[in-house]
């Protein structure tokens, strides 16, 4: 059964809010809404086994509770269980589902029992497929989380579940990030709002502590909010980028990038040595030393040349993430470079020894590090680039090792031939196309991860922007002239004053003046950069420093869980944040942090606007989860900075959407209404209103469980599987195919991140063929008393594959609906093979022994003669209780051997009496309606003593619907070259479709003319017909 997302909603109001029909005082069979004698009738047989005979809804029954379809809170008390304890499930089941009561609890008890945290000795040396590890996107400590961050949250839990119950050792570690320029202007705006003072009133170290104080307030509260939508986060591995162990890690990579001049002070302009048009003679050439940068003019070039400037480049070594780095003032002469030089006795660099390097341009090119006494180690990062035909010292230690010479140089100074791409350019033009075309190279690294498959990014779509950004890369500005945040571990050199300002890194003020002592050769007294890091640069570090990087040696935890898995977030910070987190642990680690990028669509209203404080539309989980009145929405808009302006049209915007403010619809519902919204593309367009219609369902669910329950009675053990050889009934085999193929397309669905399918295929199977029909047709098989050895061993294997039903559904649903499932899963009666806590069940898979395809099509005849019976009855008004008696006629003998032999069935599942199976040449039933299902079967009513009307205007349509489609066939088929122009499998198509419309619409007529003939006969007979609802 295809299912289309906007009727998930749909779907459960057209049932009402009240789930299941029947109510607990009336478990036996009478159906819902049926005739006064009937009922007094069941209560007089008094039937003992009550509890084996729940009562379910009876189809139609929907219609009457039209009016209750709201949804209302259910006023309960609900019992308070100690913290961290499990919540009692010897108490009877409510009557109806509370959310409130429902979603209590748990999620103490899951941390307290530990299920959310792996062991990291256990899970080092997992294969990649048996672990799933995913940081989550730090939200910023400023605020709240909205109905965005719960997307994100619903997705991430949702993996982080089918994962766990996969078997997977699985870690979802949970973090805030301290959002530097966002934290510092919310606090001083509150500041000034407040006390009318300014930070610089206060000063630096009275601020910051204002700072942490609302740090730690509000990053309480986003953790209440995570636990409130059941975040299966690790709570014991929490992290905050400004922790101890996050500021380690942003202070080691700054020291670390600096250290290999990817970071530099102030901007960079490369700027190069002249090269003269004619080879010279050391007499004629005057050397002079240049003390920091300097303009020269240069002949035959226009403009003036920078010098005096040191370029620095990575070169990778071949088959690995390892690189060298080498300056250089010459930076065009690397397109002659044929090796890297390194001291002999350098113990960073005694392993390269011999490896082969990769040059950037000429792939081709033999490279290799060479260990040559003439490199200073103490200087710069210690490797020296070897140019043997540009440098005369190159020259000399390219004789050494037998490299080759090559000059990339014409006599008129430009690239000759052997610079590759840059042929033809002057050198000081090529100084600066060869230093882009290496920022793009830096780009190429990380754009190669994703075309040749190493970094997945999802959906797909999504490449091209990755692409632009990374082809296109500019250099990143990482200061902030902030107080909070992490300060730049840089030291200026203040006494003795320096002509030109020197700077250097260190883990503290003492090391960096150590280390200016050392290259200067005095004292010095230093002091620290007044800025602040800028806050991406600690964020992008969090896949790893989360783990303890840079404090590898012993560490469990890096050593089991990075890289990690998965990177899950919203596709507006693509570049802002997972490409610098690729870009980061590439160059720190040698690693990508995760192999796949997901990312969700982004939440808007239901008009289509971005969420936006002012527009009153930024809606905080809690109060979808809770529920909240107008008036308090308008309340809360003031605890924020807005100006007063911005609050009073806020105020209307909430007025408009939610003008009898949110109605409460729990977590479950709330996570559920996200994850169907997720095949939406870039864009979510929320309705809360449709998030209401999946707390009806998990109303359907809780009473349909409720309901199920009773039959088991107090004794059942679940044997812990189903055995081959049970003697299964038809409904049974057709149920179990149909678990069977939702296991299937749930897992695919998880697989896929196709979370959209995955609601899809659980609300179908559990909405539309569990409960609208298998527990239908369940009841008679439980009806009444009886010692029959039979019957009895009937209803125990009725009995074990509903526990298969129920315990299947909650384990598909859990990754969905966390809490309910939960709850039910607990009230199941025992089995070998139930665990202490759902969360960790086994996620349940395809079973190929169950699928029976053939089946399911008898199933489907049956479904849909059913529904034309259901419809039927309902255009001639019968009361929904009403059992007339029924007939069906079909021109085929094997279908209706087959309808014979299932008539029970079509019987319970169209609220039917008995049912007659007509020959095919037998004449119409006397005083019957007669309706089409297909041009091959009709079906046959009882209809004495009613008003027709309504049943003849609904022929009536159906046949001008069917005159139409015989019409259409004519039409496609009379068209001009017809018979040339379309293949001959297209017109045998369209000409059997066309006899079996024109088939359709004679029965469609001659039922149409029963019905007038019908109608004048009982409106002349019964003057009391009128009335739809009389049942004679």
């Amino acid at each position: 059964m295809v299912l289309e997302l906007d009727e998930l909603a749909s779907g459960i109001a057209r049932r009402g809010a009240s789930g299941a029909s029947g109510g607990p005082s009336a478990p036996v069979a009478s159906a819902a809404g049926s005739s006064p004698v009937a009922e007094k009738k069941e209560k007089e047989k008094k039937e003992k086994v009550a509890k084996e005979k729940p009562t379910w809804g009876e189809p139609g029954k929907g219609k009457e509770k039209k009016e209750k379809a709201k949804t209302k809170v259910v006023e309960e008390e609900i019992v308070q269980t100690p913290h961290g304890e499990k919540k009692d499930m010897t108490r009877a089941m409510a009557q109806a589902y509370n959310p409130k009561a429902v979603e209590s609890a748990w999620d103490a008890w899951w941390e307290k029992r530990s299920f959310f945290t792996p062991d990291a000795k256990a899970v080092q040396g997992s294969c990649e497929s048996k672990r799933f590890v995913m940081v989550i996107p730090p939200p910023n400590v400023t605020g709240k989380l909205h109905l965005g961050h719960t997307l994100t949250g619903a997705i991430e839990d949702a993996l982080t579940r089918w994962h766990r119950m996969c078997g997977n050792a699985t870690l979802w570690l949970p973090g805030v990030d301290h959002a530097g320029i966002a934290t510092q202007s919310v606090v001083e705006r509150r500041l000034l709002k407040e006390e009318k003072l300014t930070r610089h009133d206060l000063g630096r170290e009275a601020f910051l502590k204002r700072v942490w104080e609302w740090k730690e307030m509000n990053a309480g509260h986003i953790k209440k909010q995570l636990q409130r939508i059941a975040a299966s986060v690790d709570w014991t591995r929490e992290r905050f980028t400004m922790d101890d162990r996050c500021a380690r890690a942003v202070e080691e990579a700054f020291i670390r990038f600096h250290d290999q001049g990817l970071i530099y002070r102030d901007n960079r302009l490369v700027n190069w040595c002249p090269y003269l048009r004619t080879a010279l003679s050391d007499l004629e050439v005057d050397h002079e030393d240049i003390a920091g940068k300097t303009l020269v003019s240069i002949p035959g070039f226009d403009d003036k040349v920078e010098v005096g400037v040191l370029c620095e480049f990575k070169y990778m070594i071949k088959g690995t993430k390892d690189a060298l780095t080498v300056a250089t003032t010459r930076l065009e002469t690397m397109l002659g470079d044929t090796a890297v030089a390194v001291h002999p006795e350098d113990e960073r660099y005694k392993a390269f020894h011999g490896k082969e390097i990769e040059h950037p341009f000429f792939p081709d090119r033999k490279m290799v590090v060479i260990a040559d006494t003439m490199v200073d180690k103490e200087f710069g990062t210690g490797c020296v680039k070897i140019t043997p035909a540009h440098d005369h010292n190159d020259f000399k230690c390219g004789v050494r090792h037998g490299l080759k010479q090559i000059n990339v140089f014409s006599e008129d100074g430009n690239i000759n031939e052997l610079g590759g791409e840059f042929k033809g350019q002057h050198r000081f033009k090529a100084r600066t196309t060869v230093e882009e075309a290496l920022k793009k190279i830096l780009g190429c690294n990380y754009v190669k991860a994703v075309r040749n498959g190493e970094l997945k990014i999802l959906p797909e779509f999504h490449h091209q922007t990755w692409y632009h950004w990374l082809e296109n890369i500019q250099e990143w500005c990482i200061s902030r002239q902030l107080w909070w945040g992490h300060r730049i571990p840089a030291y200026k050199v203040v006494k003795p004053e320096q002509k030109e300002e020197k700077w250097y890194t260190g883990r503290s003020k003492e090391e960096a003046a150590a280390k200016a002592a050392k290259d200067l050769g005095q004292k010095v007294e230093v002091e620290q950069d007044e800025d602040v890091l800028d806050t991406w640069f600690s964020s992008g570090l969090f896949p790893f420093s989360v783990f303890g990087w840079p404090d590898t040696e012993n560490n469990d935890d890096f050593k089991a869980f990075f890289p990690t898995s998965l990177l899950e977030t919203g596709h507006d910070i693509l570049f802002f944040w997972v490409a610098r987190m690729v870009m980061m642990s590439l160059g720190l680690t040698g690693k990508l942090p995760f192999h796949t990028v997901y990312l969700h669509a982004m939440v808007r209203d239901a008009h289509g606007r971005k969420m936006s404080k002012s527009l009153g539309n930024v809606i905080d989980p809690l109060e979808v989860i809770d529920g909240i009145d107008l008036e308090n929405l308008h309340k809360k808009l003031y605890e924020g900075n807005l100006p007063d302006k911005e609050i009073e049209k806020a105020k209307k915007g909430q007025a408009q959407d939610y003008p009898d403010g949110i109605p409460e619809c729990g977590a479950d519902a709330l996570r559920f209404g996200l994850l169907a919204y997720t095949l939406q593309g870039r864009n979510v367009n929320l309705d809360i209103n449709r998030v209401v219609g999946y707390r009806q369902f998990c109303n359907k669910v809780w009473q349909a469980t409720r309901f199920g329950l009773l039959y088991f009675g107090d004794d059942f053990t679940f044997p812990g599987a189903l055995r081959p050889d049970l003697p299964l009934a038809w409904e049974d085999r057709w149920i179990i195919s149909r678990l069977s193929f939702c296991a299937q397309k749930t897992n695919e669905s998880m697989e896929k991140y196709e979370f959209a399918n995955a609601t899809t295929a659980t609300y179908s199977f559990f909405l539309y063929e569990l409960c609208d029909v298998y527990l239908e047709l369940l009841k008679p098989r439980f009806h009444g008393e009886t010692t029959d050895e039979n019957v009895l061993k009937d209803r125990d294997v009725a009995r074990q594959v509903l526990y298969i039903c129920l315990d299947w559904s909650m384990r598909l649903m859990h990754p969905l609906l966390p809490y309910l499932t939960e709850e039910l899963y607990q009230r199941l009666p025992p089995s070998p093979t139930k665990c202490e806590s759902i969360t960790i069940a086994p996620f349940p898979v395809g079973v190929h022994a169950w699928r029976n395809e053939a089946l399911e099509k008898e199933m489907e005849v049956t479904s849909e003669i059913a529904k034309q019976f259901r419809s039927q009855k309902t255009s001639l008004g019968f009361n929904p209780g009403a059992r007339p008696e029924a007939y069906i006629r079909h021109t085929e003998e094997d279908s209706r051997v087959q309808i014979e032999k299932l008539k029970s069935q079509i019987s319970r599942m169209a609220a039917v009496g008995a049912i007659q199976v007509l020959k095919a040449g037998a004449a119409d039933p006397h005083g019957t309606m007669r309706d089409v299902v297909n041009e091959k079967c009709q079906i046959y009513t009882k209809v004495e003593g009613l008003d027709l009307s309504g049943e003849k205007a609904k022929l009536q349509k159906k046949v001008t619907s069917a005159q139409k489609m015989v019409e259409s066939y004519k039409q496609k088929m009379s068209v001009e070259g017809y018979e040339e122009k379309v293949p001959a499998n297209v017109r045998e198509q369209n000409s059997q479709k066309m006899q079996a419309s024109q088939k359709e619409l004679e029965e469609l007529q001659r039922a149409l003319q029963s019905c007038g003939a019908s109608s004048t006969k009982y409106e002349a007979g019964h003057p009391r017909a009128v009335n739809p609802q009389l049942m004679l």
